[in-house]
């Protein structure tokens, strides 16, 4: 029997799989969470404080869960490393970092461990947002066509913004930098020794295009003079097809996976996107929902369409001779734990104590036994901002029709129900502009765990939903990649298409809209559409004036803030 070996980076975590090659039977997993989790406050000096908005982590994190993970499934599963033949990595995207000539880190170095713009900015880092927010006005005004494969906008969350920051904020950091690299990219190089960059992440976060390659010089030019020659002293042109093979481990990498030299080495990926194969989504019409702290939307057609506010509509970048198209929602399980944390009171911590399940299960009990629009609520989901269909990371959350008699479990229903309108959002749109969706599928935790939204999501978008037989979908599409980068003559599959037909799989039973309940929420997304208009298309920019209030009162109150010396005084 050969094995492969599939690792997802997600947000606050690593997982590995160990995957049986010929049936795609998951025999082992391992989870490893990151040392340094996500820093949003303080670098782990604890004394460098970060701005609002910031989001990063630290690249030892990832190289800690291949040095645990890998060695514990091959443990646990009593499999031969000799017996693996592959291995595949996928990543949440864009995360990026400055990496020197030698591929070092530069958070690593010893004169940037306490520049923030050294360290790894993860997906959600949105104080790129100003970069990204000029990156438009300028496209628009020079006519740039790359717009139309990104719904309008280039969002916040992106390659370039951040490359842009850092070059605004820590100019000495950008002059460091050898490379600007997608961390799933650099992971790759750490286990080949070689970086090849895949054109996934290219083409989704970093305006590049299979037909056009990137942007113009004269664009970056017209952008920030320094930024001229991002393209060929940052990045570059050179490009590899996710499904080819990046190259095989070496010794130094086998050391410290227990794995064996030469096992053959995937080109990175991204998490949503590696994702569609392994729930066996391999044509167009099918979209599936990655969802976890955030939900992305990974969807195949067959000819490029412009459709507003997408993350992208890329050749080839989930399935060869297909377009993908990817749309997403910034904040769904992030959504909850917020609340959880900050909403929830004492005596429902306590019941739930009691009774010995966790706090999340209790509400979703206690929000099942609500009827669509009981609660008499509408939230807008955009406590991380929008991705899609507005790509504006200035939104933030609403909550409607509150009243002194509201239940806890009432809001966190109307939470729910407002990622599933999200949603609905998304899929009208691409049909709106010539992109069918005939079928629906999920992955992730909460489409494993929560049968409750999951019903409700079928419910609002009056769709069956399929749901993925894995606990670990994204980390089983990268062993899938890893057998193919491995070959048929090592054991493996010579294409993905391939690799699906053997290793993908989705549960049997599978999740119907109620009839009274979707006439109910079909009255509920007309007024979440109305909500969604109002604050997010310039009718009123509220949202928008408050942050800035708040940017202003921060600023002014660490000022006035008195030393710790004086306190004590």
């Amino acid at each position: 029997m050969k094995y492969s070996i599939g690792v997802d980076f997600g947000t606050l975590s690593g997982r590995t799989v160990l995957v049986e090659v010929e049936t795609g039977k998951e025999i082992a997993t391992a989870i490893k969470a990151y040392t340094h989790g996500v820093i949003d406050r303080y670098l782990p000096d604890g004394m460098t404080k970060l701005e609002p908005d910031w989001a990063l982590q630290h690249p030892a994190d990832y190289l800690e869960v291949l040095q645990v993970t890998i060695p514990e499934v091959l443990q646990k599963a009593a499999v031969s490393a000799d017996d693996v033949i592959g291995i595949g990595i996928d990543f949440t995207s864009c995360t990026m970092l400055p990496v020197d000539a030698a591929g070092i880190p530069l958070c690593m170095k010893e004169e940037f461990k306490k520049n923030p713009h050294s360290y790894v900015k993860l997906w959600k880092h949105h104080a790129a947002q100003e970069e990204a927010n000029r990156l438009n006005e300028i496209a628009k005004q020079r006519g740039e066509k790359f717009l139309q494969r990104y719904g309008g906008k280039i969002s916040s969350e992106w390659l370039i913004p951040k490359i842009w920051q850092i070059l605004n904020e820590a100019p000495e950091v950008y002059e460091a930098a050898d490379q600007m690299l997608e961390a799933t990219d650099w992971v790759v190089s750490r286990l080949t020794g070689e970086v090849k960059r895949n054109s996934c992440t290219a083409g989704y976060k970093a305006i590049w295009d299979k037909q056009e390659g990137y942007p113009s010089r004269e664009f970056f030019q017209s952008l920030d003079p320094r930024l001229a020659t991002l393209v060929e002293e940052k990045l570059s042109t050179d490009l590899y097809p996710i499904g080819s093979k990046a190259g095989e481990l070496t010794a130094e990498a086998a050391k410290l996976t227990g794995l064996k030299p030469g096992t053959a080495v995937a080109v990175g990926n991204v998490d949503a996107h590696v994702s569609a194969p392994a729930v066996g989504i391999t044509e167009p019409g099918k979209m599936l929902m990655i969802m976890g702290t955030s939900t992305c939307h990974i969807l195949l057609g067959e000819e490029k369409k412009a459709v507003p506010g997408i993350c992208g509509a890329v050749e080839d970048g989930v399935i060869q001779g297909l377009i993908g198209y990817e749309a997403g929602q910034s904040c769904v399980g992030d959504h909850f734990e917020w609340f959880v944390e900050n909403g929830v009171p004492a005596r429902y911590m306590e019941e739930a104590k009691e009774r010995g399940i966790d706090i999340h299960q209790l509400l979703t009990e206690k929000a099942s036994l609500l009827n669509p629009g009981e609660s008499g609520l509408i939230a807008l989901d955009w406590w991380n901002g929008n991705r899609s269909t507005l790509v504006d990371a200035d939104l933030t959350g609403v909550i409607v029709g509150a009243t002194l008699h509201t239940k806890p479990e009432e809001i966190y229903r109307a939470l729910i129900e407002a990622t599933a309108y999200g949603t609905r959002m998304i899929v009208e749109t691409f049909r709106e502009h010539g992109v069918p969706i005939h079928e629906l599928y999920a992955a992730g935790g909460i489409a494993e765990k929560n049968r409750l939204m999951m019903q409700i999501y079928a419910d609002v978008l009056n769709m069956e939903i399929r749901v993925s037989a894995s606990a670990q979908t994204p980390a089983l599409g990268a062993a899938m990649f890893g057998a193919v980068a491995a070959g048929k003559e090592r054991g493996g599959y010579d294409s993905i298409v391939e690799a699906a037909r053997k290793m993908a799989k989705v549960k049997d039973e599978y999740y119907k809209p109620l009839p009274e309940h979707a006439a109910v929420y079909e009255k509920l997304y007309q007024e979440y559409k109305k909500l969604y208009d109002y604050f997010g298309r310039g009718e009123n920019n509220v949202m928008k004036r408050l942050k800035q209030i708040k940017k202003t009162a921060t600023a002014n109150g660490d000022q006035s803030a008195p030393s710790e010396g004086a306190e004590n005084e």
